[in-house]
């Protein structure tokens, strides 16, 4: 399929920090999304929360399957816009590589442990990731993924003025246009995160029976698509799946309406001009974009604050603090290969290896770690 003139175009590529040669049969966005899937990281993601840690039950979604549902939705929206499918799907897939053990939870407890040396972000980590922590090849460190695809890491919330360090380093020595916007294939595996993450949960909430099917009867949107579902089935799980599909249909269809709109307006005549914009391109309609906000209100206070996930959040806040904290205090305690990158205790150095150390376990390895590290009766 042609794709449209202001779509990033494969052959007009940045190319990658280390040089490689290229691949006769694939496009380098195509090796890009190759490599993320074949990562170490990626495959950990089967294993990290998204909001029920892993063991509460094998039916609600982890980091795994949350990025591939975020994929399946980027790449439907950007072939109707007419975009690249495959840098899309890439930063659709790579775009939660740097999330801890427990998702958001172990996120703020391992930043808490870390206040004093720059805290803990994820996007900073996914970055890592991709540029430093992956060692698959010989003769550099990371992944080599290609320009398009860090400056779409990098900015795929918008442009970046107070840059993490990461990225602020890679800036430095590449030039990632760190105030503009990034392209727009960026742009729509950022949307579809957000389209995947409050339809999943709405999915997850209602299965978990945090919330039931009346209490969103009230939502602009959301309950008159319930109602819709319910006019269908009396079973409770065919209607929870026929409201996702509605959820999903309608968000992304209302997207690629007022994308549309707003690429009409631009006319954007290559993929620099969607960066040079003032604004993103893509993005929902006034109604719809008030109806997804009061999705998030709901979500957030009925099942993010819901005493039930409230537990697990402050267990799992308790076990990336507690290991951060303690070994940051006593790097003699890390296995001897990241025992000799963190150095002294309480340093920069110790910091950042600990940091890396945590945030790359899975729920299961971080539950282990912490039982061999405070109690006696579990063999070190």
């Amino acid at each position: 399929m042609e794709k449209a003139p202001f779509a990033v175009q494969a052959h007009e590529t940045r190319g990658r920090f280390h040089l490689q040669a290229k691949s006769d049969d694939r496009s380098p966005y195509q090796r890009d999304r190759d490599r993320v899937v074949h990562c170490s990281a990626f495959r950990k993601l089967q294993y990290k929360t998204q909001v029920f840690v892993t063991r509460e039950g094998d039916f609600y979604r982890t980091r795994l399957t949350h990025s591939l549902e975020v994929a399946q939705i980027a790449r439907s929206i950007a072939r109707a816009l007419k975009l690249d499918e495959d840098l899309t799907e890439c930063l659709a897939l790579a775009h939660d590589l740097g999330h801890p053990p427990f998702g958001h939870a172990g996120e703020r407890g391992l930043n808490e442990a870390l206040k004093a040396f720059g805290g803990f972000d994820h996007n900073d980590q996914s970055f890592r990731v991709v540029t430093q922590l992956e060692q698959r090849y010989a003769a550099f460190d990371g992944l080599n993924l290609t320009w398009e695809t860090l400056e779409g890491l990098a900015k795929h919330n918008g442009p970046l003025r107070n840059p993490p360090p990461t990225i602020q380093a890679f800036d430095d020595a590449r030039g990632l246009e760190l105030l503009t916007y990034a392209s727009a294939e960026a742009q729509v595996a950022a949307f579809a995160d957000d389209i995947a993450y409050n339809t999943h949960d709405l999915d997850d909430g209602l299965r978990a029976r945090l919330f039931e099917p009346e209490d969103i009867l009230h939502l602009p949107v959301i309950g008159e698509l319930l109602q819709a579902a319910q006019s269908l089935t009396t079973a409770q799980n065919r209607v929870r799946h026929e409201l996702s599909r509605a959820v999903i249909n309608t968000l992304v269809h209302d997207a690629l309406r007022e994308s549309t709109r707003r690429l009409e307006a631009l006319s954007p005549t290559c993929a620099d001009d969607i960066r040079a914009a003032s604004g993103p391109v893509i993005g929902f309609s006034d109604e719809i974009s008030a109806a997804n906000r009061a999705l998030k209100k709901f979500l957030f206070e009925r099942m993010y604050r819901h005493w039930r996930v409230n537990r697990q959040t402050h267990k799992a806040e308790h076990v990336t603090r507690t290991l951060a904290t303690l070994l940051l205090r006593q790097p003699e305690l890390l296995p001897d290969d990241w025992r000799e990158r963190a150095g002294r205790p309480e340093t920069p150095q110790a910091a950042a290896t600990v940091r890396d150390y945590v945030a790359g376990m899975t729920d299961r390895y971080a539950l282990d770690e912490f039982s061999r590290l405070t109690d006696p009766s579990v063999p070190a």
